[in-house]
């Protein structure tokens, strides 16, 4: 699939380069950080490539964020007991807080996963959503950055 994004990414018009690298980083496991690596790898300049892969994590999250707090709200009653998954999730919310889990998390799962998981065990909306930003936008970054390294080494 990656490898699909960064073809249609080169051959497409600088407008849709755009819009394939905002898909690319609404798709969980994808991401900002690869879809920001994936539109330098395509030629893409590199704030461009991280901006759009950015805004389509931020866009996605914040959709499933929401979406989650309603769910939330709606089954309130319907309580039934964790999975193993899940409780392992719920220590690490316990133990690091919206903050530590949106910094860290995105190593084990998709900020849209994430932020799901922790506004469903009743983390404040706006919290996870500043946070999974911040993450985003570092992971992002980074990659992006890393990105650029590795094809100026290739090259």
């Amino acid at each position: 699939m990656i490898d699909w994004l960064r073809d249609q990414t080169e051959a497409a018009d600088p407008v849709w380069q755009w819009m394939f690298l905002i898909l690319a980083g609404a798709i969980p496991y994808v991401e900002s950080y690869f879809g920001a690596a994936v539109g330098v790898v395509a030629g893409v300049n590199p704030v461009v490539a991280i901006g759009a892969a950015v805004l389509g994590n931020i866009a996605s999250m914040v959709l499933l964020v929401v979406f989650a707090e309603r769910i939330r709200h709606w089954k309130k009653s319907d309580e039934k007991p964790l999975s193993s998954r899940q409780q392992r999730f719920k220590r690490s919310f316990d133990k690091y807080g919206v903050a530590g889990v949106s910094l860290l998390g995105q190593t084990l799962l998709p900020s849209q996963l994430t932020s799901m998981g922790m506004v469903a065990f009743g983390a404040p909306k706006r919290a996870v959503i500043g946070w999974q930003t911040v993450s985003i936008i570092l992971w992002g970054a980074a990659f992006g950055v890393l990105a650029v390294f590795g094809v100026g080494a290739l090259t």
